[in-house]
């Protein structure tokens, strides 16, 4: 079921954008409220992961996995995603989204970058260690 009608055009910060977004968070506070554990997955930048994530450090032990891939390869993936209808709730043909080399990656700590041009660097297997040490 589609909540945003089809008329719906991605932008950033488009009106779907700005009811998901603390929505996103609520999800993570009301789990790790539950004890549950949570994989958040998002792109943004450090200013908005902070926003977020701040309040909810008390009840977290928290594991930063970043990905990354060069500006051609995330420009490539991005405009390949945007041919996809069922990815249109994301502003992938937006010509102001930010590239790896521009963006203001989260700072918090403990993290770990990946990079994913050709699978995963470091392994899958050092991931899962790097997010189970806790």
């Amino acid at each position: 079921m589609l909540t945003y009608g089809d008329g719906f055009a991605p932008a950033t910060g488009d009106e779907l954008t700005k009811r998901t977004f603390p929505l996103f968070f609520d999800v993570i506070r009301l789990l790790l409220e539950g004890r549950v554990s949570v994989i958040a997955e998002a792109a943004f930048q450090d200013r908005v992961w902070r926003m977020g994530l701040e309040p909810l450090l008390p009840r977290a032990r928290l594991r930063v996995i970043r990905c990354t891939v060069s500006d051609d390869l995330a420009r490539h993936r991005r405009l390949e995603r945007s041919r996809d209808k069922t990815r249109r709730a994301h502003a992938d043909a937006d010509p102001g989204v930010v590239t790896p080399s521009e963006f203001d990656a989260l700072s918090l700590s403990p993290s770990l970058v990946v990079d994913t041009t050709t699978g995963y660097d470091p392994s899958f297997e050092d991931i899962v260690a790097f997010a189970q040490n806790v």
